[in-house]
C-alpha cells in the first residue's frame, strides 16, 4: 500500500495511550510509513491533524477521556469528535477515531485494543478504489 500515516497520540493517560498505540501499530503493514506525534490531551488532536493534513495520506487519533464530576467530559468528547469528522470530510482523508470515552479507569484499561480498530478502519478506506 505504501501510504504515509500520522498517528496523533494524546498522552494525558499515558498507560492507556501506550496500549492504544501498541494495538494500532501491530495492524499497520510495514510497507506504510508511520509518524507519531504526541500531544498533551485529546483536545489537541484535531489541530495537530489539521496542521499536517497535506503531508499524510491518513491519520489515526488515539487517546482517552474519562468522565469526571463536571461536564468537561462531554464537551471534550463532542468537540474532538466533531472536529475530527470535519477535517476528514473537508480534506477527503481517512481519520481513524481511536479516542475512547469511558466512565472510569477500569473501562479504559479494557478498551486499550481500540487502536487496532481505528487502524483497520483507516486501512479499509485507503484500500478503496
Amino acid at each position: 500500500m505504501n501510504k504515509k500515516i500520522l498517528i496523533v497520540l494524546a498522552n494525558y493517560y499515558k498507560d492507556i495511550s501506550d496500549g492504544l498505540l501498541k494495538s494500532a501499530l501491530k495492524n499497520i503493514p510495514r510497507s506504510n510509513r508511520v509518524k507519531i506525534i504526541r500531544v498533551p490531551g485529546v483536545f489537541e488532536i484535531p489541530i495537530t491533524i489539521s496542521k499536517n493534513s497535506k503531508k499524510f495520506d491518513a491519520f489515526i487519533a488515539l487517546g482517552c477521556v474519562i468522565k469526571g464530576q463536571t461536564p468537561h467530559f462531554d464537551f471534550i468528547s463532542q468537540a474532538s469528535t466533531n472536529a475530527i469528522m470535519g477535517i476528514s470530510v473537508t480534506q477527503k482523508k481517512p481519520i481513524g477515531n481511536g479516542i475512547i470515552t469511558c466512565l472510569n479507569m477500569k473501562q479504559a484499561k479494557v478498551r486499550k485494543n481500540k487502536g487496532a480498530e481505528a487502524t483497520n478502519a483507516v486501512l479499509s478506506i485507503l484500500s478503496q478504489k
